[in-house]
């Protein structure tokens, strides 16, 4: 059987004009700014006039351990939130924007896919509305104005050896891993070693997620550190002189984007940190928005629970105050076969060893949710044509063990449909919703919350750290940042920081090889193993295969 592609569903749908989604939505037109006929951008003073409203519910939808078999996590959330539209909830989708290293890179966009897509996905997983690159400008701005006050006379004694910043792009480049700038001579600048992070690991990114308002905007970019003088005093945007025009460029990236599903479905698309070396979900401002809009939100955290989701309660939760209700966490057969030692290109039939030998990674997981953050869940199984009865029977009997219902999700084939039972169990648990729980408190040193996440989260004995990040953890705390929030820099793969070690580890520990704190965004990033801030394009690249006619219409984007 031929099965269309998710492009060209997408494409034979007929979209319906954004003001019809927004007023469904209860969105007033004079809150609207029209990007075309299928997008817009919900301006931020709406929410002054929503404070009385009272919020929906915030469901939460999350993974295992990703593996190349595909879990479906965005599709889930996107056909969730049209299976509580058919229930006759007033429901709104809250997800992240697509990057363009994935779209270009292995990965692929982020936009969901077969029937469970947000739209127009072609536009959503390019340039959108230009959010991406008004992060990226305001980035580079600083790096800019940096390098710009060294050349000039360097006023403030900034240490070159010890400059924080890097320049960023929103590509997959690895040879802007490391480069060095400034060369030819006294008119083009002062040599040093410098860098490149893609544009979704970039401070700004993290501040423009985490802010409510352009006031919290400009006060964060202000906040931001570059670097440290050669008496070791850190430099901030705000001693540049730099936030006023960052902000500038960010305060229409700041707007929510309003799209819609296949289904007509309202979506906020907004904002895109990576989640395994960023925190990993959409902006505060969609959340809350959303959240005043509709009675149910579904939104989503990157990668496995142990990433995504972890970030989710103890950064966003944390620094926002939003309450989710529930969580789904999604899984395939296929996917967990896989953590079982199965390889790709074998897992199409029956395997029950397989799978039972890939469940721990399941179990661990769903011990995460329930017991470490306190949270009810749900398991959706995203269904695949080759899933066995007797399979999907043996998740149900070890899930039962735990309390939890397993429900099959059918929404790549269906949409919202394929997603009526776990839209369903979503609501039953809704009802039933108790305060989530941190994994650590703010009071912790840096190292007690960084082993509290090993220990708790991934299951591991402890951490292992580097000379060189025991000695920024030291200095981080003498400056008075050991008592905010910590941001895991780590493979999505496993549990532990060695990718190779799939299902659920044990007796292991995390090598932490730096650490760094985003002041501006309000949490300290601490880097693992071998995990990189600028990702690299594999062997056969996804831009292969895309391409555009001469009508414009864009090919191979999925």
């Amino acid at each position: 059987m031929a099965y269309k592609s998710d492009i060209e569903i997408a494409q034979e749908v007929e979209i319906k004009p954004i003001e019809e989604i927004a007023e469904t939505a209860g969105i007033e037109r004079s809150d609207l700014e029209l990007y075309g006929d299928y997008k817009a951008k919900i301006n931020y003073n709406a929410m002054d006039k929503l404070q009385d409203r009272e919020d929906g519910k915030l469901i939460l939808v999350t993974a295992i351990s990703p593996t190349p078999a595909g879990e479906g996590k965005t599709t889930t959330a996107v056909g969730l939130g049209d299976g509580l539209k058919r229930l006759g909830e007033k429901a709104m989708i809250a997800i992240r924007e697509p990057s363009l290293g994935p779209v270009f890179g292995i990965k692929g966009g982020a936009a969901g896919g077969g029937y469970a897509q947000v739209v127009p996905m072609e536009d959503i997983n390019l340039h959108f509305t230009g959010d991406f690159h008004a992060i990226g400008a305001a980035n580079n701005l600083l790096a800019a104005m940096l390098d710009n006050h060294i050349h000039q006379g360097n006023e403030l004694q900034i240490d070159t050896r010890k400059i924080t910043w890097k320049r960023a792009v929103d590509m997959n480049d690895r040879q802007l891993r490391f480069i060095v700038g400034g060369l030819q001579g006294k008119t083009n600048g002062v040599p040093r070693e410098d860098g490149f992070d893609i544009t979704v690991a970039s401070e700004i990114m993290a501040v423009l997620c985490l802010s409510n308002s352009i006031a919290e905007l400009k006060a964060k970019l202000e906040q931001i550190i570059i670097g440290y003088t050669y008496d070791d005093k850190p430099v901030t945007a705000g001693d540049l002189y730099a936030h006023g025009a960052m902000a500038a460029l960010l305060k229409d990236a700041l707007k929510p984007n309003l799209v819609q599903t296949l289904e007509h479905t309202p979506a906020i698309v907004h904002g895109g940190p990576f989640a395994n070396i960023a925190h990993g979900c959409n902006s505060v401002m969609a959340t809350k928005m959303a959240l005043k809009y509709a009675d149910y939100v579904v939104t989503e955290a990157g990668f496995g629970a142990d990433l995504g989701a972890e970030k989710f309660f103890d950064i966003k939760c944390r620094l926002s105050g939003v309450k989710p209700s529930a969580v789904v966490l999604v899984a395939t057969i296929r996917a967990l076969k896989m953590h079982g030692g199965v390889a790709k290109s074998e897992l199409d039939g029956e395997n029950l060893t397989a799978l039972e030998a890939g469940l721990p990674n399941l179990m661990k997981h769903l011990e995460n949710i329930q017991d470490v953050h306190g949270m009810p869940a749900v398991v959706a199984i995203n269904k695949f044509p080759t899933d066995t009865e007797a399979e999907i029977n043996l998740i149900k009997t070890r899930c039962k063990e735990y309390g939890v219902e397993v429900v099959l999700s059918d929404v790549w084939g269906n949409g919202g449909r394929g997603a009526e039972d776990v839209a369903k169990a979503v609501i039953r648990l809704a009802e039933g919703y108790k305060q989530h729980k941190y994994v650590y408190e703010l009071d912790d040193s840096i190292t007690k919350k960084i082993e509290k996440v090993v220990q708790k989260v991934y299951g591991g004995n402890g951490i292992q750290l580097t000379r060189e990040a025991a000695r920024e953890i030291d200095r981080l705390e003498n400056l008075g940042f050991g008592n905010i929030p910590i941001c895991m820099a780590k493979t999505q793969y496993s549990f532990s920081d060695d990718p190779s070690k799939i299902g659920r580890p044990e007796d292991f520990t995390v090598t932490i090889t730096n650490v760094k704190v985003s002041a501006g965004a309000g949490f300290i990033v601490v880097l693992t193993g071998k995990i990189m801030t600028m990702p690299g394009l594999p062997k056969r690249p996804a831009a292969e295969r895309i391409d555009v006619d001469e009508q414009g219409q864009i090919h191979g984007l999925f």
